[in-house]
């Protein structure tokens, strides 16, 4: 089963594996989606991408051209969020300010890490699997860790 709503944008060769969530999205030429990925709304996916099952991308995520995404992979919108707004009654869109984060091309991020909010991964940069993000990450660069740490620049 897919649930891929009327307002997303797709692609030449694009391939859509069951059990996905896509609403409001852009997903550029060839790039191939997992099952059970969620792509929410005035998010962009680039050409020739992958992106493993489990992975959730949420608004304001931008990830460029041939970028690799792993297996369970998390990215996040907002570096405070509440159930509530102060009136009491559940947030609306109103509420809160969506926090934009960008995957430069040729990235790669390992599975089963998180992205912080308002960062950019330069081209060409791996993140290891399971490295929680919390800052920018310079091009051809490998991070990991727990906040993520330069390991090493890739010649």
């Amino acid at each position: 089963m897919k649930k891929i709503a009327p307002n997303v944008t797709l692609g030449q060769n694009v391939v859509l594996n069951d059990f996905i969530n896509l609403y409001g999205c852009k997903i550029d030429d060839d790039t191939r989606i997992g099952p059970f990925v969620e792509i929410q709304k005035n998010a962009f996916i680039g050409k020739r991408c992958k992106i493993q099952s489990h992975t959730f991308i949420c608004e304001g995520v931008t990830i460029e051209d041939e970028v690799f995404v792993g297996h369970g992979v998390m990215f996040i919108n907002d570096k405070f969020p509440r159930s509530t707004a102060e009136t009491g009654g559940l947030q609306t869109e109103e509420d809160w300010e969506v926090i934009p984060t960008v995957v430069k091309k040729g990235a790669s991020i390992g599975s089963n890490a998180t992205l912080m909010c308002g960062i950019t991964i330069g081209e060409g940069a791996v993140i290891g699997a399971g490295s929680v993000v919390t800052k920018d990450v310079p091009a051809n660069t490998i991070v990991a860790g727990n906040p993520a740490q330069i390991f090493r620049k890739m010649p």
